[in-house]
Formats: structure tokens, C-alpha cells, sequence
């Protein structure tokens, strides 16, 4: 089946752009021209991602992720937000509420595909079946796409799982923000480092007590460690 994609943005010109190009990628596209419509779609239509404008009428795109984010039903649907060049705080408060990731606006629409196959793949099952990975009473089960502590689940973004997990995998190992940028985000160049900083907070706040195996090397990235 074609993967879903909810499109949210008041400029009907760019919604028929992507529209267009998205479906000539391979996608089904639906799209919503307000916030609160896009609640109404997502909770209804279940969409594999969400491109999510943040300047939309009556409900904005940061109270629209938000909202998502603490819904049961939408809370692990990826998150891609499309901001303004100049609104660098949007970007930031984005992260922080939850987004996978953004693009600024204006924007190459192949660079926008090449993002979101990005963050799909990062929704898509391992290849391994039996990836399961243990840190004291830290579980984190890659093939059920769960991480609990002390048997109660940890509820992460998409992003957020992969980035425990890829940190997990290479347990005691120094990753950079860059090579996270690139292992995670798929980024073929570094865009902005704090992208990575902001979700270590998500993370660290997430997993509370579990934050112990979190360990950040100073001027260099993180690692987990077996604490």
C-alpha cells in the first residue's frame, strides 16, 4: 500500500505543489488548510506522516504537534514541520514539541521526498527480528519498536526511538552530532546541530532515572553507557 501523507497548509498554490510531486513519488496524499483540521484528518485517517506548516489559521502548526503529540492515537505518527526561513524559534520550539524533523521554507520538493522516505524508513520494522537490546533494567526492543524501564513502557517519537537505539547498538562508543545527524536524520551534510541536542533533551526527560545511561561528552556527542 501507497504510505499515507497528511499535508497542512493554509497556501493552496504549495499544497497543490506538493500534492503533485508527492504523488508522482509514490504517496497518497490528503490535506488539510487548517489546524484544526488537520486534528480532525489525523485522528480520523491514521496518515503514515504529517507535513505540518506552523503559520496555519485559527490553530497554529506548533499547538497542531502539540496536540498530536498527547493524543494516543496520533502520538506516533511522524512529524514533519515546514517553518520559515527567519523563524528560527519556531524550528526550535517544534523539536522541542515533539517534530521528527523540518524543512525550511522555501524548499527543494525533492529534498522534501528524500526527508520523508527518511523518516518512514525510521517508522519501518528492522530487518533483524531478534534486535533486542538490554542496559540494567533498560529495554529496548527494536522489532516491537518498545523501550521500557523497570517493565513500564517509555513513550518516544519515532526519531526519539531510533536515536536510543542506534546509541544503544554502539554502547560506550562517542557518537558526534554530526554522525547522528547523518545515522539518524539521513542528513548528507551537516544542517544544524542542535536538531540533535534538542531531541537528547526529549530523550533524556522521556526516559527519566533510565537518563543515567545517557552519558554527553563534552565538545564531542554521546554515548550510552551500561552506568
Amino acid at each position: 500500500m501507497k504510505p499515507k501523507i497528511l499535508v497542512v497548509d493554509d497556501e493552496p498554490d504549495l499544497l497543490e505543489l506538493i500534492s503533485v510531486n508527492f504523488a508522482a513519488a509514490g504517496f497518497t496524499i490528503m490535506v488539510a488548510a487548517s489546524g484544526k483540521e488537520a486534528l480532525r484528518l489525523a485522528r480520523e485517517a491514521g496518515p503514515d506522516l504529517v507535513l505540518l506548516d506552523v503559520m496555519l489559521p485559527e490553530l497554529d502548526g506548533l499547538e497542531v504537534c502539540k496536540s498530536l503529540r498527547k493524543d494516543p492515537a496520533t502520538s506516533g505518527i511522524p512529524i514533519l514541520m515546514l517553518t520559515a526561513r527567519v523563524a528560527e524559534i519556531d524550528r526550535v520550539l517544534g523539536l522541542e514539541l515533539g517534530a521528527d524533523d523540518y524543512v525550511t521554507k522555501p524548499f527543494s520538493v525533492r529534498e522534501l521526498v528524500l526527508r520523508v522516505k527518511n523518516l518512514l524508513r525510521r517508522k519501518a520494522i528492522p530487518e533483524s527480528s531478534d534486535d533486542v537490546i538490554r542496559l540494567g533494567s533498560l529495554l529496548i526492543d527494536q522489532p516491537r519498536h518498545l523501550v521500557t524501564y523497570e517493565g513500564r513502557p517509555v513513550d518516544l517519537t519515532v526519531t526519539e526511538f531510533k536515536l536510543a537505539a542506534l546509541l544503544a547498538e554502539r554502547k560506550g562508543r562517542v557518537q558526534s552530532r554530526d554522525q547522528l545527524l547523518k545515522d539518524v536524520w539521513g542528513y548528507s551534510s551537516v544542517i544544524d546541530t542542535r536538531t540533535v541536542d534538542t531531541h537528547m533533551r526529549r530523550l533524556r526527560a522521556k526516559l527519566g532515572r533510565a537518563a543515567k545511561h545517557l552519558e554527553t561528552v563534552r565538545g564531542v556527542g554521546y554515548r550510552f553507557m551500561d552506568a
